[in-house]
């Protein structure tokens, strides 16, 4: 089984900065490309970025230049650093691990972290 969790989340000043951090644990048969989600308080959950096996990321467009997702620097975990926040950055931030390149006959699955807050204070 393989377990994926979060931590960092916490009250950050407005134009202040926070890193979260993810990973996985257990038995891992396969690689993981990963994404960054969040989702405020009446609203969908929204994508925040992601970065695949080979390092090649994506951002959504709220985050762009302000955020940097990066791998490690232990293996299986990843990293999102904010800067510049504002309350439009404030909600449940979420990790997700989806499994690629996987060996022998293993079915890749996804796997979701329970969440980690994140509250912008003005």
């Amino acid at each position: 089984q393989v377990q994926v969790a979060e931590r960092g989340g916490r009250s950050v000043q407005a134009g202040g900065s926070l890193r979260l951090s993810c990973g996985a644990s257990g038995l891992m048969y396969c690689s993981f490309n990963w994404s960054w989600y969040r989702q405020a308080p009446g609203k969908e959950r929204e994508f925040v970025g992601s970065i695949d096996t080979r390092d090649v990321v994506d951002y959504g467009d709220s985050v762009k230049g302000r955020f940097t997702i990066s791998q490690g620097p232990a293996m299986n975990t990843v990293r999102l650093e904010m800067k510049d926040l504002s309350g439009g950055d404030a909600g449940m931030y979420y990790c997700k691990a989806d499994e690629v390149e996987c060996n022998g006959s293993r079915s890749p699955k996804t796997y979701w972290s329970q969440g980690t807050q994140v509250t912008v204070s003005s």
